[in-house]
């Protein structure tokens, strides 16, 4: 007799996790009874006692790895991705997982590193590891230190500390990885020469482990992205575990309940009298507004100091009107001619004003930039954001024809240019009927309309069209500050470019000055 399709006495088949994966709860307990039992703390008021784990680092993060495993008994992590706040512990239990998978994992000739962005971050775990071990009577007698590396010669196997230059770590055969605040790296090198050395190994292990960071092009943003979806269910990894503690976008920082939320170890390794500190220092200095979400709540934030706040940007992406016949101001921001260059048209219109950009690229060596920069020049350009000039280097001839082609649709009054490197093209411009206006880049001159732009951003009385080019800048940008209070935006702090905004910024500075809203005396003048 035949089942039919639809009938309730059908079983379906078990899923995958249920067909390849079990759980080990003896291996599982067994990892957490070498923290408690062969490990101390080595600092602070604990320091001495046995390294006793709090509920959510055993229950979320050392019974899982180690517990869970595959049909052939080996474990079913292969990567961890663990993003906690400052003052939870990262790296005493770092430390503590590094040990273990050296001296208790049951693999011969293992082979553990301690990476970070910089040798002496990476130096932080490996030498709490070894003040451990040398503080710790079952695992002393087994162990000889030397200054980066750990030897346990019975089994061949060692723990090293290693420097950030990924071009000198080909050849490794890693069974554990230990990545440090991955969010300071700079690119995905060191990660992906280490990742690929395991692939000798039965059941390698890579752990990283860090707080939140700002570059959203980063390997640690592409991490924890897909850390977030394999935890959301939107994607299956079942050799992924993501570990991720932090507050969302929408909770108010100032409360003490989100710092709960986000911070797993408060009221054990950090104590909320410490968190309230530095949640006033933010609210007193708003440049540490971002660090302390950053660091103590594990928020992504889109700069290292905020400036513009981007989801205020992104409620000034309306549709431009048509601004055909209007008159408008224009910021000329040259990049040396391998770099992307900006102008931007400011219109003023109404209490509101309108910013037309345009951006100019070298059209050679595009796929290069877009990996050096890490956003899709290639697409921004197919897409119309982008204008890339033939060949190497920026043609200004092209700079200069698009701002004849655009006077011919609006009435450009001025264009502002940084003076550095423009001469020639100013010139030409000036011949052309232009009224060319240098534009001084220090306090005095970027100042005034610096905190204009940031005012009207605030307040909605900015509209951009939604430029995805200039919201990148505009996420980019890093401003500083003298000592009377005056701020400019900062190429060098910047993580990426900001020449969208600078141009913005001296369009919005000359628009001021023809409104007598601001009065400019920094080196401004006109070239003849």
């Amino acid at each position: 007799m035949t089942t039919p399709k639809n009938s309730s006495n059908k079983k379906s088949l078990p899923n995958k996790s249920e067909r390849e994966f079990w759980y080990d709860a003896v291996a599982a307990d067994r990892a957490v009874e070498f923290f408690e039992k062969c490990l101390t703390h080595t600092k602070g008021e604990w320091a001495g006692q046995p390294l006793v784990l709090s509920e959510w680092q055993s229950e979320k993060i050392i019974k899982p790895l180690f517990g869970w495993k595959r049909a052939d008994g080996t474990r079913r992590y292969r990567t961890a991705y663990i993003q906690i706040p400052r003052k939870a512990g990262k790296s005493t239990l770092s430390a503590g997982i590094a040990l273990y998978c050296l001296l208790a994992d049951g693999e011969a000739g293992a082979e553990v590193y301690s990476a970070a962005a910089d040798r002496e971050q990476a130096a932080i775990v490996f030498e709490m590891a070894q003040q451990m071990a040398d503080a710790s009577p079952p695992l002393r007698s087994r162990v000889r230190s030397y200054k980066r590396s750990i030897v346990v010669q019975s089994t061949a196997s060692s723990y090293k500390v290693l420097s950030a230059d990924a071009y000198t770590k080909h050849g490794l055969n890693a069974s554990c990885i230990i990545f440090d605040e991955l969010h300071a790296q700079p690119n995905r090198e060191l990660w992906d020469v280490l990742t690929t050395s395991t692939g000798a190994r039965r059941q390698p292990l890579t752990v990283a482990i860090t707080t939140a960071g700002y570059d959203r092009h980063s390997i640690c943003y592409e991490l924890y992205s897909h850390a977030c979806k394999v935890r959301d269910g939107i994607l299956i990894d079942d050799s992924f575990l993501p570990v991720v503690y932090e507050a969302e976008k929408d909770d108010d920082w100032q409360k003490p309940e989100t710092w709960y939320k986000a911070h797993p170890g408060l009221g054990t390794s950090v104590r909320e009298e410490y968190l309230a500190a530095e949640c006033l220092k933010a609210k007193q200095m708003p440049a540490y507004e971002n660090t302390f979400r950053r660091l103590m709540l594990n928020q992504w934030t889109e700069q290292a100091t905020r400036w513009l706040a981007m989801d205020a940007w992104d409620k000034c992406a309306g549709d431009l009107p048509d601004l055909t016949g209007m008159s408008c101001y224009a910021g000329l921001d040259l990049s040396t001619t391998t770099d992307i260059s900006a102008l931007v048209l400011a219109f003023g219109i109404g209490a509101k004003v309108h910013l037309l950009p345009f951006f100019f690229v070298p059209e050679d060596g595009v796929k290069k930039r877009s990996e050096r920069d890490r956003v899709p020049y290639d697409l921004w350009i197919k897409q119309g954001h982008i204008i890339a000039t033939p060949g190497a280097v920026i043609d200004y001839d092209y700079i200069r024809a698009k701002l004849n082609e655009l006077a011919e649709q609006y009435q450009i009054k001025e264009v502002a240019i940084d003076r550095w490197n423009a001469a020639q093209l100013s010139t030409q411009l000036t011949g052309d009927g232009f009224e060319m206006i240098g534009f001084g880049q220090g306090f005095a001159s970027m100042s005034s309309p610096t905190k204009e732009l940031e005012k009207r951003v605030l307040a909605a009385e900015v509209n951009h069209g939604g430029n995805p080019v200039l919201r990148w800048m505009a996420s980019n940008v890093a401003v500083e500050m003298d000592a009377a209070g005056n701020t400019k935006p900062s190429k060098a702090k910047s993580t990426e470019r900001i020449d969208g905004i600078v141009a913005a910024i001296m369009a919005l500075g000359r628009l001021g000055v023809d409104a007598g809203e601001t009065v400019f005396t920094d080196y401004e003048f006109t070239f003849v």
